[in-house]
């Protein structure tokens, strides 16, 4: 059994800060977990714009406080997130998000990150595994 909290984990490695400046993440638990998926707690920064493409994992996303538009660089269609709403990456979907006000939110990652991870270029996260343990 694994019992943290994010305040445990503040300042350290698994608190990452995107190069980009836009956000930063706590990854409670990570791939070394080896529990087939990961979970974090990320904020975005008000008036920034992240595109992301997560080409080689499936997101799930629900907001705790603040405000984003969503876009789905697919189709165009804009979504308004608040508390309380959840998007699902299920079809690696190109995405922006235009914050309005600090926007906290939860992810699920799967595959689960290891904690290295930064947006490329493209938006997308890099498919880096753990070592087997021997």
């Amino acid at each position: 059994m694994i019992v943290r909290s994010f305040k445990d984990i503040e300042g350290t490695d698994r608190h990452i800060r995107a190069k980009s400046g836009t956000w930063e993440s706590k990854r409670i638990v990570l791939a070394k977990e080896r529990v087939g998926f990961s979970l974090h707690e990320t904020i975005l920064y008000a008036g920034t714009e992240t595109s992301m493409w997560y080409a080689n994992h499936i997101e799930a996303v629900v907001c705790t406080k603040g405000e984003a538009e969503l876009t789905d660089q697919e189709t165009g269609k804009t979504y308004t997130i608040t508390p309380g709403t959840m998007y699902l990456l299920d079809g690696h979907e190109r995405h922006t998000l235009r914050v309005k006000e600090d926007f906290h939110c939860v992810c699920v990652f799967n595959p689960p990150v290891t904690g290295r991870e930064d947006h490329d270029e493209n938006g997308v996260y890099p498919l880096l595994t753990e070592p087997e343990e021997v």
